[in-house]
């Protein structure tokens, strides 16, 4: 309707500047929603004492899945077509799928360390005890850092090894019969969720 009232040379003009007021359009929504997903994320991390080593992938992942839904969405606004974007978008999907089960061991101990943080079977400064049974001991340690692939505790199963660091893979927490002792108010003061290795 509003072509009518522009000049001829004009008329050429106005598809590609729609198009482009539309994909910026997106891109601005998409970063709007992108930054007030880390805020998001940021207040509960306060809210709930999450540790940085769980904000970061959780942002990180909230951002790059918000810039794919942005760039699906300028792809079709330029014309491709939705058949090619599914055909691409599954082809993907199985490249990922095969992957997830190439990785099957890190990704459990992912999502084991989001146990850890969220649940809390432990914490820095307890001692642990994994047990493969429970008439047998085990390995015995303090809780001195949690990583996302591993926890580290301080070996306390004899002088020899006495003080040595242990690296558990966390998904070992929830495959295995644990027992924990809770440090007293002194120890409690000295392990920190701020202490790092």
């Amino acid at each position: 309707m509003f072509q009518a009232h522009l000049p001829v040379w004009a008329h050429e003009w106005v598809t590609p500047l729609v198009l482009t007021l539309q994909i910026a359009l997106i891109m601005g929504i998409a970063w709007f929603i992108k930054r007030m997903l880390g805020k998001l994320i940021q207040r509960l991390a306060m809210q709930y004492s999450l540790p940085a080593d769980m904000v970061v992938p959780m942002r990180t992942l909230g951002g790059w899945l918000i810039i794919a839904v942005a760039a699906l969405m300028v792809l079709q606004r330029l014309g491709v077509s939705a058949p090619v974007l599914w055909t691409a978008l599954s082809g993907f999907a199985a490249m990922a799928a095969v992957a997830f089960f190439a990785a099957w061991s890190v990704l459990s101990n992912l999502f084991c360390s989001f146990l850890i943080f969220t649940a809390t079977p432990f914490r820095i400064g307890d001692t642990l005890e994994i047990l493969d049974a429970a008439d047998k001991p085990g390995v015995k340690g303090r809780v001195l850092v949690i990583h996302l692939l591993y926890t580290t505790l301080e070996d306390l199963n004899g002088e020899a090894t006495e003080g040595a660091l242990l690296q558990i893979p966390n998904s070992a927490f929830f495959q295995k019969t644990i027992r924990r002792w809770q440090p007293d108010e002194n120890d409690r003061k000295h392990y920190h969720w701020q202490r790092r290795i």
